[in-house]
């Protein structure tokens, strides 16, 4: 039954409202005067406007004198009555802006501008009294800790270096980009991901590329799952298909969806809605290539502005991560002067920092020609929010003819990490120092010359073996003088 609220509850309203300071503080940020019949909302803004500037209520005798409405007082009000106007307030509130928001969409319509639409009508259902108190940091640290490793949705890449580097993988919610130069290959590494979270994690997810067509992204998938070149499957169609359906019975759900450039969130939004729908399908995560492509819907920028645009585009993404709980990845575009550099950091990326800011990963890609045809690629961190990596470089297999992307030195004692040598470790437990021509060690009997000296040349030769506990001893001498 629809509840009816009438000029009568609204007066109500602002009549408990001067009651109880912590009542309207309580509601102060859903508190909308627009909301109020017009004859109580010269009463309702004045209430807003003396709160406002003087961070008071303005007694009644002032509301009556500025606006000739009188409110009168509630006396005897208990706890009871206050939970009921914060729970018909809030219910009061979010109906007046639904059906304001409604409106103002028929008009939008009319016009043809429909990108505004969900926002207003989501705006105005999500509205509610803050409830949430947060986390009480003192009260359970172990719990607290286990629902950020644990329901954070820490998910392995499938490349045990990186998962070390993020401390255990990519978040749900969260936002990971890949950024390179044309031609880097920053699809495929999107395509290997998306494999090993299909295949060796059983999750299901949904490809949307802007740029390839729908048949070649999947064929670059077809080559890295069956380990045959794109030519071999051209010979063998048969052989791949088989391959194919062999994995899919132990692999998760995975769709590939070209949608055209210059598309916004909503229309990805409503591709996985009707997806899941058709379908009964979840969707763990989204593949998005790429960011560059997209447009963004809470604002009308121009495609020239990429620093703006790049910012609400990353925003939109990022927020429909959290939305739906899913891992989101996508890619961008490194700008000329990253060409030539082998080091990648913020001023590399096109469009500027905007994207950066937002993102929750970043990762630079470099490779080039003479590196893919010896088999190598690498990632390099250059933003983290939930881990130490920035700055850590990253060692993978690249195989030219599948386009598959491996980890070959994942298990290594330094996790794969390229980092400089310490010069500690560079010390052996036994040291030898010798000429580069020394010949094995010969016994020395008293009044011959000694191995290693030139009689007519009384300056020594160097040929002796070190102890460790000599170089220790050594060592520590140089520390102290």
């Amino acid at each position: 039954m629809l509840k009816d609220y009438g000029v009568d509850v609204q007066r109500l309203f602002l009549e408990m409202m001067l009651e109880d300071a912590q009542g309207y503080v309580r509601v102060q940020n859903i508190y909308n005067p627009e909301n109020f019949e017009r004859s109580l909302r010269p009463a309702a803004e004045f209430i807003k406007e003396h709160g406002d500037k003087y961070k008071t209520l303005p007694d009644r005798t002032q509301i009556a004198a500025t606006t000739g409405i009188k409110l009168q007082p509630v006396p005897e009000l208990n706890e009871g009555h206050f939970e009921w106007f914060m729970t018909e307030f809030e219910s009061f509130t979010r109906r007046q802006e639904l059906e304001r928001a409604i409106l103002k969409a028929a008009d939008l319509l009319e016009k043809g501008d429909y990108d505004p639409v969900e926002k207003l009508i989501k705006d105005a259902v999500q509205i509610s009294l803050t409830k949430d108190m947060g986390t009480d940091y003192f009260a359970d640290p172990a719990g607290r800790i286990r629902k950020y490793f644990e329901s954070g949705g820490q998910v392995s890449t499938g490349w045990p270096q990186m998962d070390r580097l993020l401390y255990g993988g990519f978040s749900r919610g969260e936002l990971n980009i890949f950024a390179g130069g044309s031609g880097s290959g920053k699809s495929l590494v999107m395509m290997n991901i998306a494999l090993n979270w299909v295949q060796q994690q059983g999750l299901s997810g949904v490809y949307i590329t802007l740029e390839l067509s729908e048949e070649l992204t999947s064929l670059r998938t077809d080559a890295m799952l069956t380990n045959m070149s794109t030519k071999d499957i051209r010979k063998d169609i048969d052989t791949a298909e088989l391959k194919v359906k062999l994995v899919a019975k132990k692999s998760g759900n995975y769709q590939v969806k070209g949608l055209p450039a210059q598309s916004n969130i909503n229309d990805i939004r409503a591709y996985l809605k009707e997806y899941q729908i058709q379908t009964g399908k979840r969707v763990d995560f989204v593949m998005i290539d790429y960011l560059d492509l997209l447009m963004p819907v809470s604002a009308k920028v121009s495609p020239n502005d990429l620093f703006v645009k790049d910012k609400y585009v990353s925003e939109e993404l990022r927020n429909l991560a959290k939305e739906l709980q899913m891992l989101m990845v996508t890619a961008s575009q490194l700008n000329r002067s990253a060409v030539e550099e082998v080091e990648f950091d913020h001023s590399h990326i096109s469009g500027g920092i905007s994207k950066i800011n937002t993102a929750d990963n970043v990762f630079g890609i470099l490779t080039s020609r003479s590196m893919k045809e010896r088999g190598k690629y690498q990632i390099q961190c250059m933003k983290s929010r939930s881990s130490t990596g920035v700055g850590q470089k990253i060692d993978l297999e690249y195989n030219i003819d599948t386009m598959r992307i491996t980890d070959a030195g994942g298990d290594d004692a330094n996790n794969g990490f390229r980092k400089p040598s310490s010069v500690m470790e560079s010390i052996k437990a036994r040291a030898s120092v010798a000429p580069a021509d020394a010949s094995p060690p010969v016994k020395w009997e008293r009044g011959q010359p000694k191995p290693g000296v030139d009689p007519l040349d009384p300056t020594p030769k160097i040929s002796a073996d070190v102890q460790s506990n000599k170089l220790k001893e050594l060592l520590g001498k140089i520390k102290t003088s």
